[in-house]
């Protein structure tokens, strides 16, 4: 949603070229950039921004398999506090009708010792991308071990390491954190099946069929079942919501944090000004953040949320839906006023033709301190790595979260979990192929053009309307420019579920990016809110 889950800018640059000569800003594509990405890509512009790569060696990849011999899990058991739990590691089998192994996906489980399954809740946890594994979740915020990070979530100095996770939720649920196929652990039979799971649709059903082996297995029917996707992984959990209903597995409830269900709401192309709209409160929260804003405009976070939301979707709505038909003077105020709730400069809000995207605000937005604003965490800043007009896409948030994550994780699988194997840890599908030429994303299925942007709600919808007990928190980060606040409310008050559904729905918004979790003055919150949507009857 890139962890890969991971992107974008043509719209802007092209007003741009039109009207000045000033350097483009670099695309937004994190499917490209080096570190992996967690967040959700966007998908119709990227493919109007850039040539095509040159394709990669097809029969180099065609000739890519993995081994799909069954091995039993690797059981462990330890201790949290005063929780005694079981530690479950290994790879279930998706097989195809006729029983042969088709693709494994590498799982751990968390099982509190000594509780009774028909009781005991069960949430099945993912990332999303499409390409991520689910290894920042996993590190950050649910499992009982977590990756030290800076107390704001800023990298720490290497060697870096685990702690315990107080904040963990296994004190109210059982947890399965799983990986997509291609990530992690979770391989495909060979490069010819990957393709029935790289997409919105097999990609839904590989999880779905993983739950329902899961439960079979593990004795599980009889639990309360959950759903929590972050990012790309919220547009799964929907999917896999709807499909699952449809073969007899019903959830208490899903969580979405970090959610894209409706790809519409993020998609700041030329003929789509309803992104734009719905960005730009974020932009307002981070350009307060980063001092950026009129000290007239409100200080308190709330106020101001209000405010630029009002704005955006009354007064800005309106002029971009004016066009060219502004006036001169009206275009100036347009101007003035956009520029006041993004903190960005006039002229560049004049030469982006009144429509900043991600790509433009994170990079010229401290401009005049040579950084770069994170897009997955407007909190972090820091220099581009290369130069300040360099083309590729670069995130300060990501890189700061990368390394560390990915470090901790790949020494405790094999040492506290004792998961022996030698297979590389890809917390990007994208690393599947050493081919410079191979693009993850890019082959990813998002369905017929036709049917318009790609979305989930509809699928989240029917599983509502046929499960009316069926609950759904919508968790977001205030900084958070890959799946805007904004964006999230929109989607699910166009829902069109009854009254009765609407009372199912809640919201809870926080004081820190994509990854909430990683400041940890939210993580305990972010704990107290999981569990309090677990417990509630």
């Amino acid at each position: 949603m890139r962890i890969a889950l991971a992107l974008l800018t043509l719209a802007c640059a092209a007003a741009a070229q039109q009207r000045t000569s000033l350097p483009r800003p670099p695309s937004e594509k994190p499917g490209e950039q080096a570190p992996p990405e967690e967040s959700p890509p966007r998908p119709s512009v990227e493919k109007e921004q850039q040539q095509p790569a040159p394709p990669p060696n097809e029969d180099e990849l065609a000739k890519l398999k993995w081994d799909m011999t069954e091995v039993a899990p690797v059981v462990t058991h330890h201790q949290l506090g005063k929780l005694h739990y079981t530690a479950t590691a290994g790879r279930l089998p998706i097989k195809d009708q006729a029983g042969g192994i088709e693709a494994e996906m590498f799982f751990v489980a968390y099982t509190l010792d000594g509780a009774q399954p028909a009781s005991r809740p069960l949430t099945f946890a993912f990332n999303g991308g499409p390409g991520s594994a689910s290894i920042w979740l996993h590190m950050g915020a649910l499992g009982p071990r977590r990756v030290k990070m800076e107390p704001e979530g800023w990298m720490p100095a290497s060697p870096y390491r685990r702690v315990e996770n107080t904040a963990s939720p296994l004190d109210k649920t059982d947890l399965v954190l799983v990986d997509a196929i291609g990530t992690g652990f979770s391989r495909p039979a060979n490069m010819q099946k990957a393709k029935k799971f790289w997409g919105l649709k097999g990609d839904a059903a590989a999880f779905g069929e993983f739950i329902r082996l899961y439960l079979s297995r593990s004795q599980r029917w009889s639990s309360p079942l959950y759903l929590l996707g972050e990012s790309y992984g919220t547009t799964r959990a929907a999917e896999v919501s709807g499909y699952l209903t449809d073969r007899g597995i019903a959830f208490k409830g899903i969580m979405l944090l970090s959610m894209v269900l409706d790809f519409e709401t993020l998609e700041t192309a030329r003929t789509n000004d309803l992104a734009y709209a719905l960005t730009l409160p974020t932009m307002a929260m981070i350009a307060q953040q980063q001092h950026k804003l009129a000290a007239d405009l409100p200080q308190d976070p709330a106020k101001l949320r209000q405010e630029a939301t009002r704005f955006a979707m009354s007064d800005y709505l309106g002029m971009l839906a004016r066009g060219d038909a502004l006036s001169p003077q009206e275009r100036a105020d347009a101007v003035a006023k956009i520029a006041r709730y993004t903190g960005l400069k006039p002229e560049i809000v004049d030469w982006a033709n009144l429509r900043p995207d991600v790509g433009i605000f994170t990079h010229y937005l401290l401009a005049d301190e040579h950084l770069q604003v994170g897009r997955l965490d407007g909190r972090f800043t820091g220099p581009h790595p290369k130069e300040f007009f360099e083309r590729d896409f670069y995130d300060p948030a990501m890189a700061a979260v990368s390394p560390p994550t990915t470090a901790v994780f790949n020494d405790y699988v094999r040492t506290e979990l004792g998961y022996a194997n030698d297979l590389p840890y890809y917390t990007s599908a994208g690393q599947l192929s050493t081919q410079e030429s191979f693009q993850f994303w890019r082959k990813w299925e998002w369905g017929n053009a036709a049917e318009g942007f790609p979305e989930t709600s509809s699928s989240l919808r029917a599983a509502m309307q046929k499960n009316p007990h069926l609950r759904v928190l919508v968790m977001e980060g205030l900084y958070d420019l890959a799946t805007p606040f904004a964006a999230a409310e929109y989607t699910m008050s166009h829902l069109d579920v009854g009254a009765a559904q609407r009372k199912n729905l809640s919201y809870i918004t926080y004081e820190s990016g994509h990854m909430v979790y990683l400041r940890e003055s939210v993580l305990q919150k972010f704990h107290d809110d999981v569990a309090a949507f677990v417990e509630q009857k």
